[in-house]
């Protein structure tokens, strides 16, 4: 589900291609337009499934993530922000615990500011530490039937960039790439492997996990040639 269909086909077209045959994997992707903000629609999407059903409840959905100084920001980006990041997954959890069979799992994700909090970022981290949060209480609330858990990338070299300069870009990515222990941003994959671990793995619950590259204990205080770079390219990162 998403609230773009663009987003749906273009996600359906990539699990079909990495299937043995990409014609019939296709037919097997089932889509669906939803806002998960609106909790009208969330109930009455999983009303429609059968009640133990479903292997697992993945929830990766955002939305804009508004950036600005905590004085000045507008509260009502705070309030969109928990909408995404905190009640849109709560509703399916809410909704879709029901379709869950015995065992299976919810994996919400969050964000490394929840740790390593960045200045203009206060609603993100407020939000991520609030899902990080309902991931323990649910896996206390919801077991032993189901588990709970919660992902927490780092930077992952996504689409989500894609409207950024090419140039502000590329180095952004290669200043958090030197500044963590991996030297290296993450790509989806490595992020799809983590979900997959925590959606199925049947003793694991109440977990943050982090998927970062080693981000949550990373050096921010030793400078490095890419950050020269941007000093004398004039690009300002707010990191």
């Amino acid at each position: 589900c998403s609230r773009s269909q663009e987003k749906l086909d273009k996600a359906a077209r990539n699990m079909a291609e990495a299937a043995a045959n990409p014609k019939a994997g296709l037919e097997q992707v089932e889509t669906r337009v939803l806002d998960f903000t609106e909790e009208t629609a969330v109930e009455s999407f999983f009303s429609g499934l059968e009640e133990k059903s479903v292997d697992a409840l993945v929830v990766t959905a955002l939305g804009p993530a508004a950036h600005g100084p905590f004085l000045s920001q507008p509260t009502e980006d705070f309030r969109r922000m928990m909408e995404n990041k905190f009640f849109g997954p709560l509703f399916c959890a809410k909704h879709g615990a029901r379709v869950l069979k015995d065992g299976g799992g919810i994996v919400f994700v969050s964000g490394i500011l929840s740790q390593r909090p960045g200045k203009n970022c206060s609603a993100l981290s407020g939000a991520n530490g609030a899902i990080e949060g309902l991931t323990r209480a649910l896996a206390l609330e919801l077991g032993p039937r189901l588990r709970v858990n919660c992902l927490s990338p780092g930077f992952v070299d996504t689409e989500r960039f894609d409207r950024m300069d090419p140039q502000r870009k590329d180095v952004m990515l290669q200043s958090v790439a030197a500044s963590v222990p991996l030297k290296s941003v993450g790509d989806p994959d490595q992020i799809g492997d983590a979900l997959l671990f925590l959606a199925t793995h049947s003793y694991t619950t109440g977990v943050v996990l982090n998927c970062d590259g080693g981000h949550h204990v990373r050096q921010y205080a030793v400078p490095n040639a890419v950050f020269s770079q941007c000093k004398d390219q004039g690009i300002v990162l707010d990191l």
